[in-house]
């Protein structure tokens, strides 16, 4: 554990890229941290013409707004400036902005989409002369070695369509199944003379299980199991009479019943016929069967009992036992999905890690229905993506360690 330990502390140490990220001018040879303008937005100078390139996103969808200023500070008319913006995405995404003049800024016209990391080039024109910058602003990203890569445990898929099984969850127990259930009696009045099986005995069909002194005739008979079972029930002894009712109970186990109790909301997706997964509460073991009856009314408490039948050639399904009973209510095909053990969040947003070559960023997810595996992504992921599957909390906890700023 510790040279595990040992070893991802290795790997992340060397990422060279993360949150936060560098940025610099076109010709910015140190990393310091870059000029604010007024705004808090990145402040781009020349000699001439100063630039402050700014993402607001208050309670509308994020835009890029750029304050032009003379270098000594003074504002300049927006009209007096003409410029386009690109952005530059991993995986050779590239968003071209154009901008026209509001207030006293230029507004973008594209939506600056999540995440908020690229390479910027900008192009100005400002009384006849051209101004150009080009910087880097990162953000939930790390670029790893193949040989760290390889000791981390990351694991990546391509994203793509999926099929989703989607379910309702009920709870339920494992019953007798009442046709397996047999009670037996003395066909005739008389005194148990012997008793010739214990609770828990597996029995064969014909086989004996107490003897009888007939009060009637004085003869010995026999008591026979009607079916091959367990003694689940024996309260019969030696000299009782055989008047009791039961003296012997053998159940057939092979197939057990799941008694679900569902309530309204679950009923209005759930019908006869419906396969269903049944788990015990550990996840220890499950199996696949089908739901065979659904009570037509209601109890006193608003539920309604359903039943499903299990084979239990092995035993495993006990009488008593609680479980998880998960109704397939439905198949649906998306065109999208990742699963489930890739989630992670950042700023407060969810997220998967995209896999460029050794480098690795965050993209934020709309996401729609799920079942057990997968989720549906409706918005922020590309078809045809790597994504991290595994061990993708390794990724959001280095992007974290070296700062998850989002300054605009």
């Amino acid at each position: 554990m510790k040279f595990y330990l040992f070893l991802l502390a290795l790997l992340f140490n060397a990422a060279v890229y993360a949150a936060g990220g560098h940025g610099h001018g076109h010709d910015d040879a140190t990393q310091e941290a870059p000029p604010e303008g007024p705004h808090g937005g990145r402040l781009l100078q020349s000699d001439a013409l100063n630039l402050e390139l700014t993402i607001f996103e208050s309670g509308i969808p994020p835009e890029m707004r750029i304050f032009p200023y003379q270098p000594d500070g003074n504002p300049i008319d927006p009209e007096q400036i003409e410029m386009t913006v690109t952005l530059n995405r991993t995986g050779g995404e590239q968003d071209l902005i154009d901008f026209t003049p509001e207030n006293d800024y230029l507004l973008g016209d594209l939506e600056i989409v999540e995440p908020h990391s690229f390479e910027v080039e900008v192009s100005a024109n400002y009384q006849d002369k051209n101004y150009h910058w080009h910087f880097e602003s990162y953000e939930g990203r790390a670029e790893i070695p193949d040989r760290l890569l390889a000791l981390s445990g990351v694991e990546t898929e391509t994203a793509g369509p999926q099929t989703l099984t989607l379910t309702k969850t009920v709870y339920g127990i494992i019953s007798k199944a009442e046709d397996s259930v047999f009670h037996v009696h003395a066909p005739y009045p008389g005194i148990v003379q012997s008793v010739l099986v214990n609770t828990g005995d597996k029995v064969k069909k014909g086989q004996r299980l107490l003897t009888v002194l007939n009060q009637q005739t004085l003869q010995t008979y026999s008591v026979t199991s009607p079916a091959a079972g367990e003694v689940t029930l024996r309260p019969i002894k030696k000299g009782d009479h055989t008047d009791m009712g039961t003296l012997v109970e053998v159940s057939d186990l092979s197939r057990v019943w799941v008694e679900m109790s569902m309530f309204p909301q679950d009923i209005e997706a759930i019908s006869k016929g419906m396969k269903v997964k049944v788990s015990d509460l550990h996840g220890e073991q499950s199996a696949v069967t089908e739901l065979d009856y659904l009570s037509p009314q209601m109890t006193g408490g608003h539920i309604a009992r359903a039943r499903s039948t299990l084979k239990n050639t092995e035993g495993n399904w006990r009488p008593g036992m609680h479980v998880i009973a998960k109704v397939i209510t439905e198949k649906i095909e998306v065109p999208l999905a990742v699963r489930r053990s890739a989630l992670q969040t950042f700023r407060e947003m969810p997220v998967v890690f995209a896999r460029f070559g050794n480098l690795f960023e965050v993209r934020m997810v709309q996401l729609g229905q799920q079942d057990d595996e997968y989720i549906e992504v409706t918005g922020g992921l590309n078809p045809g993506t790597d994504y991290v599957t595994q061990n993708s909390y390794l990724l959001k906890a280095e992007v974290l360690k070296d700062g998850a700023s989002h300054d605009h």
